[in-house]
């Protein structure tokens, strides 16, 4: 079936269109991800680069530490250019050319990658400036012979033994002048748990050569101390570690204040510092500069192969046709019910086709609302036929009492004496009154029903409507009386509101019987007016309560009109009572009476009520909409 639907319109175009734009949104975000990962890629690139220029300083570190000078450096340097794919150059302090990887040799850079000095070198501070450490690899005149360091190796192997039968697993570590050093698993050092039966002495007793380089050193020390004003009652002793635990100063009483312990023992680690850097000078290269360059001339870029794009390409056209597959078989599964939904109400409606709920999502959801609309169709056409059948009815009762008496007079059967005339006024007037209370809920129903709003007050309201009826209600025996619980005031329609209260009133007298009461009263609840119509007569059922406001709704299912009225009245009610922006509800017990309640908006001061007030237009209306 063809739905006639453009096809720019159509939910599953759309659908698709949608689809494709979240695809390629999609495709955008994954190459934007790609992008990131690549930058993140090169930033790690990077970082390799600050690793090998890490690796290159510590390689021309250790030279100079073991050199005295750098005129075989070029060997070291060429190996790492050509390790780390970098330029690397050497130069004086003065720029004068020590060492180059490159072959050709182009301009330098105008700052120096780094400074390569042993004796101050070690680590960066934060700011980027090179700390004051020496080198580990620096030893001088502190290198053992190799007598030494075949004694020693056979003392750290002793020591070795002796750890392991007490239970302690160590290695034997050569440090860079040759003294061997035994760690713990953790790599640690192994004299702050030296257990009693392996602490002879005999390693960490200084060889002559460590000795005559300690008594170098002391002999620094001793002048830079002197200098520093700090002279010292203990022997001055400066261990292998290049520390001197028992520094206790002597100072002059009155002459200088006593400086700290920590302004002490930052002056000895200076003076200690300063003289192995005297000690070491000579046995040390030179500072040198350091200038670091890329491998090849070509600035670097980022450059995708052919192969790369391919990927790319589809892996992108496989996510958007995995989409737009995926969009397919869920808008068709989408429009079906939507299909099934037109076709139905396509449909003439005397079929009353209904469409099955399949699913609990919006689109089941209308199903249900269009089946609760065909079934308030339905509803409404099975009323329309019963009102139809119900005019034809109250119509065809009065109009075959005319015709008849008309023919028999006509034929001279009947003389039309005074009471004949008087029987067919009155079906003439039945006539009138279903045809007035028609016109009525059809001026309703089309939004066309007059008002002419003015202020009325409620009591006197009710006092003209049992005015009107008081009469009546005599004549069969039924107490009609009026309440008032003050004074409130309505802006409503003065004769609408007394056909109301009227067909209210005749309904009641109607279903009363003798000795009855029938009682209007009125009272204020809130922003409205409530009015009340209460009778003593033979109630509703409740079955019956939620029809009793439908047109042509009689209790008696023969629809017999030995009680009166047109079945026309109620409604009426209802509808006035919405015109006015109010409502009416009945409640009723059989064998004890019935209760209709009207309740519509009170009249404020100095206005009207909250909404519905007529127009000037309406005040000069035609008269005979009253």
């Amino acid at each position: 079936m063809r739905s006639g639907i453009p096809l720019r319109k159509s939910l599953l175009v759309r659908l698709l269109i949608t689809s494709v734009l979240i695809a390629m949104c999609s495709v955008a975000a994954t190459a934007w991800l790609a992008v990131e990962t690549t930058t993140r890629a090169l930033q790690e690139e990077q970082g390799q680069v600050l690793a090998d220029d890490t690796e290159i300083l510590r390689e021309l570190s250790a030279y100079a530490a073991t050199h005295r000078d750098w005129r075989g450096a070029g060997h070291t340097v060429r190996t790492l250019s050509e390790r780390t794919g970098r330029r690397i150059a050497l130069t004086t302090p003065e720029r004068t050319p020590i060492a180059d990887s490159a072959t050709v040799r182009t301009s330098l850079p105008p700052r120096a990658a780094a400074t390569v000095d042993p004796l101050r070198t070690d680590t960066y501070s934060e700011r980027g400036a090179q700390l004051s450490g020496i080198d580990p690899r620096a030893v001088g005149p502190y290198r053992l012979t190799d007598k030494e360091r075949a004694r020693l190796g056979k003392l750290a192997l002793i020591r070795q033994q002796c750890f392991r039968r007490n239970g302690f697993e160590t290695t034997i570590v050569r440090t860079p002048s040759g003294r061997p050093v035994l760690t713990g698993e953790d790599g640690g050092n192994t004299d702050d748990y030296v257990p009693t039966e392996c602490a002879d002495g005999k390693l960490n007793t200084p060889t002559p050569t460590e000795t005559k380089a300690l008594a170098e050193l002391t002999g620094l020390v001793r002048t830079c101390l002197t200098h520093s004003r700090l002279p010292l009652t203990d022997p001055l002793a400066v261990t292998l570690d290049f520390t001197y635990p028992a520094v206790r100063p002597r100072y002059s009483a009155g002459r200088h204040p006593a400086p700290t312990t920590a302004a002490t023992d930052r002056a000895v680690k200076e003076c200690i510092d300063s003289a192995r850097r005297h000690q070491l000078d000579a046995y040390v290269a030179p500072t040198a500069e350091l200038f670091l360059g890329s491998g090849s001339s070509a600035p670097p870029h980022f450059d995708m192969s052919p192969a790369n794009k391919a990927k790319v390409v589809g892996v992108a056209a496989l996510v958007l046709a995995l989409t737009v597959a995926v969009t397919a078989l869920v808008a068709t599964r989408l429009v079906r019910p939507l299909r099934a939904l037109t076709h139905a109400a396509q449909q003439p409606p005397e079929q009353h086709v209904r469409v099955p709920v399949t699913t609990r999502d919006e689109t089941g959801i209308l199903a249900e609302a269009f089946n609760d609309l065909t079934e308030r169709r339905e509803r409404l056409e099975a009323q329309r036929k019963a009102m139809v059948s119900d005019i034809a009815h109250e119509l065809r009762t009065p109009l075959t009492n005319i015709r008849g008496w008309l023919e028999v007079t006509r034929d001279g059967v009947v003389a039309p004496d005074p009471e004949l005339l008087a029987s067919l006024h009155e079906e003439a007037l039945v006539l009138q009154r279903v045809i007035d209370d028609l016109q009525d809920l059809a001026a309703a129903d089309a939004g066309t029903l007059r008002l002419h709003r003015e202020p009325v007050r409620a009591d006197e309201l009710l006092e003209q409507v049992a005015a009107a009826h008081r009469v009546r209600a005599d004549g069969a025996g039924i107490r009609l009386r009026t309440k008032a619980g003050g004074a409130p005031w309505l802006d409503a329609d003065p004769v609408r509101m007394r056909q109301a209260l009227g067909n209210l009133v005749s309904n009641a007298i109607r279903h009363t019987p003798a000795d009855g009461t029938i009682t209007l009263s009125t009272r204020t609840d809130g922003d409205h007016v409530v009015l009340e119509v209460a009778d003593t007569g033979s109630g509703i059922a409740p079955e019956d309560l939620a029809s009793v406001f439908e047109r042509f709704w009689r209790a008696e299912k023969s629809r017999s009109r030995r009680t009166g009225g047109s079945g026309l009245g109620l409604s009426i009610v209802r509808q006035l009572a919405a015109a006015h922006d109010g409502t009416v509800t009945a409640t009723s017990e059989p064998g004890v009476g019935s209760v209709f309640t009207l309740r519509l908006p009170v009249l404020r001061p100095g206005g009207g009520s909250p909404t519905g007030v007529a127009s000037p237009a309406d005040v000069q209306g035609d008269p005979s909409a009253v």
